[in-house]
C-alpha cells in the first residue's frame, strides 16, 4: 500500500470505520484519476520532490499561522519554495514552513477565531471537515486536541497542498490529520460517527441545500455538533436570494438565505439547539489576491463604487456561522 495511503488505511481501521475502509481503493483512485486534471502528475511530483527533513522540528497547530520551524539549508529552503509554488493558488491558510511564509488568499486564522470561542471543546472528539480545502482548519482542530480529523474535499490540488504540509508537520500530530479528496456524496449513509461536523463555505454551492444539511446530520453522532458557515443576505425567516448565472463572480452559487431562514431550516432537518454565533459581512483584508494567491479575489468582484454591492449589483459577501445539535 503505497504513501500517503498506507496512513489513511491505518487511521480508518483505528477509528473502527470499516464500511466505509471497504470503499476507500475506488474513492482514492477516483479522487486521484490523473485523467480528472491535467495538472494533477506535476503537483503529486512537487511533494514527492521535497526534501528529507530533520526529525527535529518544532510544530505549532494551535497558533493563528499553522507554524513548522525545522532548520534547512539555503538549498533546501530554496527547493522547497520553488515546490511549493507549484501547488499554487493557495487560498485557505497561513502556513509557516520551514521558514516559508505561505500568504494565502483567506485568512482563515481570522474565521476560526471567529468560530472557536463557541464550540463544543474538540479535545478527544472526531471531527469531520466538509470542504476543507488545504486543510488549515483541520490542523487547527488537531491542535485543539480533536482524537481524529478528516478533511473530505474533492480538489486534488488541496489533496496535494495537504499532502505538502504534512511533509512539513511529519508525525507531531500522530497521524491524527487525514484527508480523503471525496465530496460529502461519498460518506456512507448514515454513519452516525463524528462528534463535530464542519461544512464552511460549501452549502452555497449545493444547488440542493436541504439535502446538504441531512447529508451533515447524517455523518453526526447523536448529540453530535454541526458548525456551518455560509453566504447569507439580510432579511426574515422567509428571506432567501437565488442569484443568476454569478455571484461576486462565482459561478454555481445557488441559495442565500438570511441567517434567520437558515435555522428555520436546520430545525426542519431536525437540528436542535440552532444559533447564531456569528454574522459579518467579508472584508477586503479577510480575503485577497496575494503572492502565492495572484489570480482575481474579492476586490475584483465587487463594484469599484459601491463596495457594498458585487459587480453583479447583489448584496456583497456577508457570513453566518450557525451551530446546530443532532438530537441524541
Amino acid at each position: 500500500m503505497p504513501h500517503p495511503h498506507r496512513e489513511l488505511y491505518h487511521a480508518f481501521i483505528d477509528q473502527g470505520l470499516d464500511t466505509w475502509l471497504a470503499r476507500l481503493p475506488e474513492q482514492l483512485a477516483r479522487g486521484l484519476d490523473r485523467n480528472r486534471h491535467g495538472d494533477l502528475p506535476a503537483w503529486e511530483k512537487a511533494v514527492a520532490k521535497l526534501p528529507a527533513l530533520p526529525s527535529e522540528r518544532r510544530v505549532d497547530l494551535n497558533s493563528d499561522t499553522v507554524t513548522v520551524d525545522i532548520d534547512l539549508t539555503d538549498s533546501q529552503k530554496r527547493q522547497c519554495f520553488n515546490l511549493l509554488r507549484k501547488l499554487a493558488p493557495w487560498r485557505k491558510g497561513p502556513f509557516q514552513l520551514g521558514g516559508i511564509h505561505i500568504d494565502t488568499e483567506w485568512r482563515s486564522d481570522w474565521k476560526w477565531q471567529r468560530v472557536a470561542p463557541h464550540l463544543a471543546p474538540l479535545e478527544y472528539r472526531k471531527v469531520l471537515d466538509v470542504g476543507g480545502g488545504s486543510g488549515y482548519h483541520a490542523w487547527r482542530m488537531a491542535g485543539a486536541g480533536a482524537a481524529f480529523v478528516l478533511v473530505i474535499d474533492p480538489s486534488p490540488r488541496f489533496y496535494w497542498q495537504f499532502q505538502a504540509v504534512r511533509h512539513f508537520v511529519g508525525e507531531a500530530d500522530s497521524g491524527r490529520t487525514q484527508f480523503l479528496p471525496v465530496g460529502i456524496e461519498d460518506v456512507p449513509e448514515n454513519l452516525g460517527f463524528f462528534d463535530t461536523v464542519f461544512s464552511m463555505g460549501v452549502l452555497y454551492h449545493r444547488p440542493a441545500p436541504l439535502e446538504h444539511l441531512q447529508q451533515l446530520k447524517a455523518a453526526l453522532a447523536p448529540c453530535g455538533e454541526l458548525v456551518l458557515e455560509t453566504l447569507v443576505v439580510e432579511g426574515d425567516e422567509q428571506t432567501v436570494f437565488m442569484p443568476g448565472e454569478r455571484y461576486a463572480a462565482m459561478p454555481n452559487v445557488y441559495f442565500l438565505p438570511s441567517s434567520k431562514a437558515l435555522c428555520h431550516w436546520l430545525e426542519r432537518c431536525g437540528f436542535t439547539n440552532v444559533r447564531v454565533v456569528d454574522e459579518a459581512a467579508t472584508t477586503l483584508d479577510e480575503q485577497r489576491s496575494t503572492d502565492w494567491m495572484t489570480y482575481q479575489s474579492l476586490a475584483d468582484f465587487l463594484d469599484p463604487d459601491d463596495r457594498t454591492r458585487t459587480i453583479e449589483g447583489y448584496p456583497a459577501p456577508r457570513r453566518a456561522v450557525i451551530l446546530a445539535n443532532k438530537p441524541g
